[in-house]
């Protein structure tokens, strides 16, 4: 299956995608930095190397600086969150603003396993079933996930007798079922982005990179997006691509995820460009 992205701002035609590509197939590849011209050091300190082929009649670019980085979520190991100030101690990484949803399979999907959850698991039960709902609309006419006690209302808090954390991901985990089946679809995508572009020739093109703090538009100036901009939680033992399966095979189909994957052990053997957070961290 393929998953709804996050909300795209658009770019010639660019919009959610909600059908799944079946087949196959690999083409070329091209790598977008050039190694023996590298780029003058401004834009050195931001570059990212990109990796592209095509899959059923459409064209898909994958940044492979991030895909092949050992970026990690570090939830409850040090996130500092996205207040505007860092705070470990209050242990809600991005949960701190709640959920909107890319459209109602997805809010029905959370409904659905909100049913599931019992007060053991999650803090703020009672609080939801006497609100109605765990949703609510906000100022703009958006269904988003309701908040209490400061962060999204399915966030269990540190000390809490089921478990600190997502009260949908503990659920799914103790039921032996994916959390991303469980959570709105923003939660499990971050921090990978899919764009869907359609030129003046209605063909397609596919963006998979790491979310950028100005994919959340004006709102992304008003907290700390340290996620994919500070070395801190670029500490896994395998890359992105390969812990992240999962969620990158929602989101682009397993056809697609395997033509990436082909081209990664095509490549010869090199030195990649490192993240630009990690280059930051070692000239400081």
């Amino acid at each position: 299956m393929r998953r709804n992205h996050t909300n795209n701002k658009p770019n010639l035609k660019t919009n959610n995608v909600a059908s799944h590509h079946g087949g196959g197939g690999t083409g070329r590849y091209a790598a977008l930095v050039s190694r023996s011209q590298p780029p003058a050091s401004s834009a050195l300190e931001s570059a990212h190397e990109w990796i592209s082929t095509e899959v059923n009649g459409e064209s898909w670019l994958f940044d492979l600086t991030f895909l092949t980085s050992d970026w990690q979520c570090i939830w409850g190991a040090g996130c500092p969150g996205v207040g505007d100030a860092p705070n470990v101690e209050a242990n809600e990484g991005c949960c701190s603003y709640g959920a909107h949803f890319t459209g109602s399979e997805d809010q029905d999907r959370v409904l659905q396993s909100a049913e599931r959850l019992t007060p053991e698991q999650w803090q703020f039960h009672d609080e939801a079933v006497a609100q109605g709902s765990p949703l609510r609309t906000d100022d703009e006419g958006d269904m988003v996930t309701r908040r209490d006690d400061g962060a999204c209302i399915f966030l269990n808090l540190p000390g809490f007798s089921g478990g600190a954390g997502c009260a949908l991901h503990i659920a799914a985990v103790e039921a032996g079922e994916r959390p991303l089946d469980w959570k709105p679809d923003v939660c499990w995508q971050l921090p990978i982005r899919v764009v869907e572009e359609i030129d003046e020739n209605e063909h397609t093109t596919n963006i998979v990179r790491e979310w950028k703090r100005y994919d959340w538009g004006e709102g992304g100036t008003e907290f700390h997006w340290w996620c994919t901009e500070e070395p801190d939680a670029f500490t896994a033992a395998d890359p992105v691509y390969v812990h992240q399966r999962d969620e990158l095979v929602e989101l682009m189909g397993e056809d697609v995820y395997d033509a990436f994957t082909a081209l990664v052990s095509a490549r010869p053997t090199e030195t990649l460009l490192p993240h630009p957070a990690l280059r930051r961290n070692r000239q400081t």
